[in-house]
């Protein structure tokens, strides 16, 4: 079996973890139907000035959450550092062979466009000075 590159296993650890993330969520839900079957008050049964009170605070609470957003001064480089972890970084003779193709084809394209210019385009240019002289 072939060994997995560091960008499918990054793929795969993602998944595991978004399925870790909804098994969470669907006991999370699973636990709230259970409370809401069992705690009458939930359901308007029983209706007390305790309950009245103490949703007051609760609402105030919210609203001032949903009024200042939390800062997050940090999340930037986090996010960053958590990218760079998912790139598949070159072998060090992969970068020494792109390396040597980039070289040699600045030294071809360089000799190539001397070759040009001093070969073809100077004596053109000196013949058609020469003409209008």
């Amino acid at each position: 079996m072939a060994k997995k590159s560091k960008t499918q296993r990054a793929k795969a650890s993602a998944a595991r973890q978004a399925r870790k993330a909804q098994a969470a969520e669907r006991e999370a839900n699973a636990v709230e139907a259970t409370v809401e079957e069992a705690a009458p008050e939930k359901k308007g049964l029983f209706k007390s000035k305790a309950k009245s009170a103490d949703a007051k605070p609760a609402k105030k609470a919210e609203e001032k959450k949903a009024a200042k957003p939390k800062k997050q001064r940090f999340k930037f480089l986090r996010e960053v550092k958590a990218e760079l972890k998912r790139v598949t970084w070159p072998t060090r003779p992969e970068v020494l062979r792109w390396t040597g193709v980039v070289v040699a084809a600045l030294v071809f394209f360089g000799v190539f466009v001397a070759v040009l210019d001093n070969l073809i385009i100077t004596p053109l240019m000196v013949a058609l000075s020469g003409i209008g002289a």
